[in-house]
């Protein structure tokens, strides 16, 4: 875990550390259509079209994951994880980095990733599932989950441990929230490449082997 004094290096998981998005391969279980409508309303949230608050519940009340379906999601986000992610990740903890994941994507299906990438802090909404296995809600209250909710989870962490230095990577419209409360913003652009975060990052990415030289002293 972080130590106080540390570098904190915030990454989101969907089209960042991993190709996919998740919430997109949930609804591509429910079929063409229920994947068409989830799509859509992802691509419209990321580039900052609707709001994160709108379309957050109405996903999940679409498709009502199971928990085994998380944990199969999960196993998708290795399947389809970043080249230079891990390697990145080992360069930057030796540089001194403490590597999160910031996401609005779900708890349990990121696990799995952030433990293959060697990552201990997991902030994202958690599911909640009932003995059963199948799906109950979702933690509301988690920031990640609304509108403004990053840049809230930024200022909490900058709190709790007070770091030297405090950088935030992603791709979308809820990672470009996070620029005024960070060191520095780094847009990336491999999978998704979104106008407002090109123009808005202080850096733009296609590649996370590149971020260790950008964050060089």
């Amino acid at each position: 875990m972080p130590s106080p004094r540390t570098k904190l290096i915030c990454f989101d998981c969907d089209s960042t550390l991993s190709a996919i998005e998740g919430i997109d391969e949930m609804a591509r279980l429910r079929g063409a259509d229920c994947f068409r409508q989830v799509e859509r309303m992802t691509a419209d949230a990321m580039d900052g079209r609707i709001s994160l608050d709108d379309i957050f519940r109405l996903r999940l009340d679409l498709i009502r994951p199971t928990r085994a379906e998380a944990v199969a999601i999960g196993q998708l986000y290795i399947q389809h994880v970043e080249p230079g992610a891990r390697a990145t990740i080992a360069a930057l903890r030796a540089g001194g980095w403490t590597p999160l994941i910031v996401s609005g994507g779900y708890t349990q299906a990121i696990e799995p990733l952030a433990a293959w990438l060697g990552i201990e802090r997991i902030e994202a909404v958690g599911l909640q599932f009932d003995a059963d296995g199948n799906y109950a809600g979702y933690d509301a209250t988690h920031p990640a989950a609304r509108r403004g909710g990053k840049p809230e989870i930024m200022r909490a962490l900058r709190t709790e441990f007070a770091p030297e230095r405090l950088v935030m990577v992603g791709d979308g419209a809820s990672d470009l929230e996070t620029r005024d409360v960070v060191d520095l913003f780094v847009g990336f652009g491999r999978y998704a490449e979104r106008r407002a975060v090109k123009e808005g990052a202080a850096a733009y990415l296609y590649h996370l082997d590149q971020l260790p030289g950008i964050l060089a002293p």
